[in-house]
């Protein structure tokens, strides 16, 4: 039996779709909106506006929206970078750590009544793919 490619990501997307509408009411208790949710959670890793908007392939213009509504809330705030005093570096208030920590707690206790429905391997191979597919050295030209 084949596999269609589309429909796996349509399922995907589904599940994720699901899953975060399911939070909405918890996120919007924080003042975040789910697209902000996003912003906030990545940019401890990603800490410079234009390596948000890479990271999560969105344009530079709506992370900059999405930033100002962030500082506006007291989530974020911008700091000159010391190493390039041209560049701000954004970063998460206490607040917006906060914001952050209960809104991944939400959304994982959401996908945990999901993943409750398959076995623990399956979890762990779920896991396994979703790393291998996420893997930047497993690309094949």
């Amino acid at each position: 039996m084949s596999v269609d490619a589309a429909q796996l990501w349509k399922l995907n997307h589904r599940l994720l779709t699901v899953v975060l509408d399911a939070c909405g009411d918890e996120l919007a208790e924080l003042g975040l909106e789910a697209k902000e949710f996003f912003v906030l959670a990545e940019v401890a890793d990603s800490p410079y506006p234009a390596e948000l908007a890479t990271t999560l392939v969105i344009p530079k213009a709506s992370v900059t929206v999405y930033v100002r509504n962030l500082v506006a809330k007291g989530f974020l705030h911008r700091e000159i970078d010391d190493a390039d005093l041209r560049r701000h570096r954004l970063v998460l208030t206490g607040e917006g750590e906060a914001a952050r920590d209960r809104a991944l707690v939400a959304l994982a206790r959401e996908f945990d009544r999901r993943l409750d429905r398959i076995a623990g391997r399956d979890r762990e191979e779920l896991q396994r793919i979703l790393l291998a597919l996420l893997d930047p050295t497993m690309e094949t030209s």
